[in-house]
């Protein structure tokens, strides 16, 4: 069985930038185990799967280690493959999760494309000794999400020296670790670890901005918002925080298309 393959840098610009995905669309859906090792072989921070079922495209996404409920990049370079590889004329994309519902990608004339996702939880806890040990500073403020934590620190520069212990870290009882801090140039910047999914820093994650939005928006004031993910790669993300509802905005750019050859299921 032969698949094509897209890979495609998601909140980006330019190449080499933002977080890579690699996206496969399928006639129907193939076994889970498979779809597993393709990830795993890939070594990307996702890999995602989509097939058509009328107006609706069911997606489902795939770290090199685990399925995972949410995926913010691997969800807008499926849509960027869907709108440019495979002829899809529409302006929004309608997508559906088993694990997380309806999600939607709107497109624009000047290359943004508009994830809207739900919200996430947003719990405010005393802290996660565990957590704080593998990151070597204690944050202001620690959150509980459905999936990640979200620690808040006093400024960009904490974020910036970070140095997390990974292997304390993936011994920690979540998907993964956000941080995050007012920016310097954005109203936040952040970035995130998940070495339990196998992903020690992830470029540029959009699912954590669910978490984050209800947070930031409280504390500024405001409902629209700029952002930027301190990782290597980097990326700049507009968010948009409407109370059950978060929109993320972002660019992408192709890096390849190639075709894959798996065994039959």
């Amino acid at each position: 069985m032969k698949l094509t393959l897209y890979q495609i840098d998601a909140f980006t610009d330019h190449i080499f930038g933002g977080n890579p995905a690699a996206v496969c669309i399928l006639d129907e859906w193939i076994d889970a185990g498979l779809m597993q090792k393709i990830a795993q072989e890939n070594n990307l921070a996702e890999t995602a799967f989509i097939v058509q079922r009328n107006s609706t495209f069911e997606l489902r996404w795939f770290t090199p280690e685990t399925e995972v409920d949410l995926c913010g990049h691997a969800t807008l370079a499926s849509a960027y493959a869907l709108f440019h590889y495979h002829g899809y004329s529409e302006n929004t994309i309608r997508f559906y999760s088993h694990r997380s519902g309806d999600l939607f990608v709107e497109k624009a004339s000047d290359g943004l494309m508009t994830l809207d996702f739900p919200s996430d939880e947003n719990v405010m806890i005393r802290g996660n000794n565990a957590i704080e040990k593998a990151l070597g500073w204690s944050p202001i403020k620690t959150i509980k999400g459905k999936t990640d934590y979200l620690l808040i620190y006093n400024s960009q520069a904490e974020i910036e020296a970070l140095n997390p212990n990974f292997h304390l870290l993936n011994k920690c009882d979540c998907r993964g670790v956000i941080v995050s801090a007012p920016g310097d140039k954005v109203d936040f910047v952040s970035r995130f670890f998940a070495p339990k999914c196998g992903i020690p820093e992830d470029p540029v994650t959009g699912s954590a901005h669910t978490t984050m939005a209800p947070y930031w928006s409280k504390v500024l004031g405001k409902t629209k918002m700029t952002a930027r993910q301190l990782s290597e790669r980097g990326g700049k993300l507009w968010i948009e925080y409407l109370g059950e509802r978060v929109k993320i905005s972002g660019k992408a750019v192709p890096y390849l298309i190639g075709e894959i050859k798996v065994p039959e299921a």
